[in-house]
């Protein structure tokens, strides 16, 4: 275009609309991020409105710490939308630790009931409460269950590791006496699977590395013979996998059964996950042992027939794992990146959930450094919309803990922080279910909103976080804050995917003035650094009566200023 011309004009007037917009969400982006130690003071407020101290955080049995917070840290640790799990194990088991593993991302520790006493889970969720008190943040606990574990019988000398070698085409006995194995069989402990076990099924030992296929059977069920298909080394208390067999019975064990009491007795956790789930029978069991217990319940998809139940199971869980180990070796390795895309998607479309989880950054746990290999994995599960990525062996027993969740924080900025990454959370959004209820119209609206009017949270109003979690399905652009009177729930939301919480201490939802609610929520979100000038707007959702799950029926926009207070500059555009 010439110079001078309407077209020149025009081109001009839109670069500079670009550049002052990018600049606006720049610095709008800097200062929500930023640690309180960088927030700049508080902004000249209006007549209506007077600075309130910040609420307490009063979390069961411990010392009163100040709400919210940056707790310091980096600002990415805090900007991130994706959470990070990592499991504690001898690597991690101190407080000093704890809290540098929270400090350098960690929203959930895991506690792994496969390894440990009950003595050392209870002296650890006391650590990981100190801590949540010390920083005056909600920080979830995943209690996971073993499940059933598959071994084959002992052999002699198994203290000196006495290994049996095997060879491709020979035919290699299974059965049920109880006697030490030898070259031509072994004890297979496990009455159940012997009598499900059927001619042409596989039976994949020590992870895959030995996989034998059935050819004959006793018609008692007392004894399989099977054909090996590979050289290998068979040992003392292998553990195996049944792709291809069913074996009937219930999803926890005696172990389980005494693990879930210690929970249910001494162990403050939210979220307890169940291990080798085959469909929704087992989760309804869980639930059941679990009475009224507010903690949440994860599946965990690892076997065939979790995938052919997928959709049942999500109904009546109220979270995912993506338990790629057993999963990877019961299914073919190259339908498992697949598979965690069909089941990040199905959770997402009923507002669960999901975690991926399973050999990240394995190298990590003798490296200092991860793969390429490992980073792209991680990446490819935040681009995937998982609502949480986890960390086993590396930070529970690795060499190097904080490097491996600095890492995957690291990753999970560099992928949040690129253009595409929103893209494809909008372009996931448009394959979610269509039938929205008035709770999912609503809170699609909230998000359409905040954007609009460029406000800087989306605050729900929440008692058991069904509501939130509906929210967070959605991936809003903007932050998403849980205000609830509910320690457990405020705990429990850790995980979800863009959600922070603002513990509403002494509040009663159903007796307290709405308004009063209201501004109890600003001085959490000031109190956060979310909020700085009095025209800062806040979209918020709530559904009356309080408490009936899932319920959303209001929509309100307000300032900064306060519950009852609207600046005249706001009708003509913020």
């Amino acid at each position: 275009a010439q110079p001078g011309s309407y077209a020149w004009f025009a081109r001009a007037h839109v670069l500079i609309s670009r550049a002052t917009c990018f600049l606006r969400i720049s610095l709008s982006h800097f200062f929500l991020f930023v640690p309180r130690s960088m927030s700049p003071p508080w902004a000249p407020l209006l007549p209506s409105q007077k600075v309130e101290s910040a609420p307490t955080i009063k979390l069961t049995g411990a010392p009163v710490a100040k709400a919210g917070g940056m707790a310091g840290g980096t600002a990415a640790r805090w900007a991130k939308s994706t959470k990070q799990v990592a499991t504690v194990g001898p690597a991690s088991n101190t407080l000093e630790m704890l809290e540098k593993l929270f400090m350098a991302g960690v929203d959930v520790f895991r506690l792994n009931f496969s390894h440990g006493d009950h003595e050392e889970k209870a002296g650890l969720v006391k650590l990981i409460r100190e801590l949540e008190q010390r920083h005056g943040r909600a920080i979830g606990i995943l209690a996971d269950l073993q499940g059933p574990k598959h071994r084959v019988g002992m052999f002699p000398n198994a203290d000196a590791g006495t290994k049996v070698s095997l060879k491709k085409g020979q035919m290699y006995t299974f059965d049920l006496e109880d006697k030490e194995g030898d070259e031509e069989r072994v004890s297979l402990p496990h009455p159940d699977v012997m009598a499900a076990l059927e001619v042409g099924h596989r039976v994949l030992i020590d992870d895959g590395k030995m996989i034998v296929i059935v050819r004959e059977k006793d018609a008692d069920g007392k004894w399989v013979k099977a054909e090996v298909m590979n050289d290998a080394t068979l040992s003392s208390r292998k553990g195996f996998n049944l792709p291809d067999t069913y074996v009937p019975g219930s999803a926890l064990t005696p172990k389980d059964l005494k693990d879930l009491q210690l929970c249910l007795d001494e162990i403050d956790f939210d979220w307890v996950a169940l291990s080798f789930v085959q469909e929704a029978a087992d989760i309804l069991q869980l639930r059941e042992l679990m009475g009224d217990h507010p903690g949440k319940v994860i599946a965990k998809i690892e076997k065939p027939n979790a995938i052919d139940n997928l959709k049942e199971i999500t109904d009546v869980c109220d979270g995912i794992m993506v338990a790629r180990g057993d999963l990877g070796v019961e299914m073919l390795p190259e339908d498992v990146p697949m598979l965690q895309k069909e089941i990040i998607d199905v959770a997402r479309a009923q507002g669960k959930p999901v975690i991926v989880a399973t050999q990240m950054l394995e190298s990590m746990i003798e490296s200092p450094s991860p793969t390429r290999a490992e980073v792209s994995d991680v990446a490819t599960a935040v681009f995937d919309g998982a609502d949480a990525v986890m960390l086993s062996a590396e930070s529970a027993a690795g060499k190097y803990p904080i490097e491996a969740v600095t890492t995957q924080q690291k990753i999970i900025t560099n992928v949040e922080s690129d253009s595409s990454y929103r893209e494809q959370l909008q372009r996931r959004n448009r394959l979610l279910s269509r039938t929205f209820s008035t709770t999912d119209a609503i809170t699609e609206a909230a998000g359409k909103v905040a954007t609009q009017v460029r406000a800087k949270a989306i605050v729900v109003f929440t008692l058991g976080g069904t509501t939130v979690s509906r929210a967070s399905r959605s991936r809003h652009s903007v932050p998403v804050f849980a205000a609830t009177s509910v320690p457990a729930t405020a705990r429990s939301l850790s995980l979800n995917w863009g959600v922070d919480s603002i513990l509403l201490q002494d509040t009663d939802f159903e007796q307290d003035d709405f308004d009063e609610l209201l501004e109890k929520a600003l001085v959490g979100l000031r109190a956060k650094g979310v909020l700085k000038d009095p025209s800062d707007l806040v979209v918020v959702t709530a559904g009356f009566p309080f408490g009936v799950p899932g319920a959303v029926n209001n929509l309100r926009v307000l300032s900064n200023a306060g519950a009852k207070s609207w600046d005249e500059s706001l009708v003509h555009g913020h």
